[in-house]
């Protein structure tokens, strides 16, 4: 129809598309413009990242450690790093990550930081079903905890008191 130009541009390369539509039947170099767009976005915008996928051979078990979890109301993220090590990823704030080293007995060992010498410990209930992880005596679940529930790992009916 008369008034009417369309192009669609793919670059499977880039993982890119552009759309020009214009209301004209000549003088518009349409193909230059569609070109300027692709070119412009890959230049300024950074690439999607690639679907995140496990390590091939990566344990089950320490796989589904990563993710979530929560002190208090405070969340915090697990992911696998090389090695069997795991780093925990605090948000934003003066602690960023912290690394812990995998142990022949099962735990993990902080390799600096706030968590320096810091044990991390996967807790399991009677089922064998991880319950929480305990990085000296710092409680993390899956969920943060509930308002009207209790303390996950207790609470010293005591209270806080002096080393004595």
């Amino acid at each position: 129809m008369p008034g009417f130009v369309a192009t669609l541009w793919i670059e499977p390369k880039e993982h890119l598309g552009a759309v020009v539509l214009a209301n004209t039947t000549a003088g518009i170099p349409i193909a230059q413009v569609t070109a300027d767009l692709l070119r412009i976005v890959a230049e300024n915008e950074p690439r999607l990242p690639e679907p995140w996928r496990p390590l091939p051979g990566a344990d089950p078990e320490l796989l589904a450690l990563t993710g979530p979890w929560y002190w208090g109301p405070r969340g915090f993220g697990l992911r696998l790093a090389a090695d069997r090590d795991l780093e925990l990823v605090l948000p934003p704030g003066p602690i960023q990550s912290v690394r812990f080293r995998a142990e022949e007995d099962g735990t993990w060992t902080g390799t600096g930081g706030y968590y320096l010498g810091e044990t991390l410990r996967v807790v399991r209930d009677n089922a064998g079903v991880v319950s929480h992880l305990d990085i000296g005596s710092f409680v993390l679940t899956r969920e943060p905890y509930p308002l009207d529930g209790p303390v996950p790992g207790g609470v010293d009916e005591r209270g806080w008191r002096g080393v004595s």
